[in-house]
C-alpha cells in the first residue's frame, strides 16, 4: 500500500487550498484517515480525522477553517483549508488506517508543503 499526497503550494493569506491523499495497492478497506501537520519548530500535530462512516473531528482551533472529507470510491481523502494564515505554513501529512487483507496498518503519505505568504 502506498499513499500519495498532493495539493500543497504557495498561497496568499486568506486563500484556500485543498490537499488530497490517495491510497493505492492491496486495499480491502480504509478505516480512519487523518491529516497532520508539522513545522521545523514543532512536533507533528493532528489537524482533522474522518472515520469509515464519514464522521469528522477537528483537533486544532481552526474556527471551521479545516474540512476533511473522503471519496471511498477513489480511495482518496481531502483536506480543505480556508482563510489561510501564515501560521498554517507547514508540511501536511496524511495517515490512513488500511486493511490490506492481512490486518490493519497505519500508512503515511510523503507530506505536502503548504506555504502561506504574501
Amino acid at each position: 500500500v502506498q499513499l500519495q499526497a498532493s495539493g500543497g503550494g504557495l498561497v496568499q493569506p486568506g486563500g484556500s487550498l485543498t490537499l488530497s491523499c490517495t491510497a493505492s495497492g492491496n486495499i480491502v478497506t480504509i478505516n480512519r484517515v487523518a491529516w497532520y501537520r508539522q513545522t521545523p519548530a514543532s512536533q507533528r500535530e493532528l489537524v482533522a480525522a474522518i472515520d469509515s462512516e464519514g464522521r469528522t473531528s477537528t483537533f486544532i482551533d481552526g474556527k471551521g477553517r479545516f474540512t476533511i472529507s473522503r471519496d471511498n470510491a477513489k480511495n482518496t481523502v481531502y483536506l480543505l483549508i480556508s482563510s489561510l494564515k501564515p501560521e498554517d505554513t507547514a508540511v501536511y501529512y496524511c495517515n490512513q488506517n488500511i486493511n490490506d487483507g492481512s490486518g490493519n496498518y497505519a500508512y503515511w503519505g510523503q507530506g505536502t508543503l503548504v506555504t502561506v505568504s504574501s
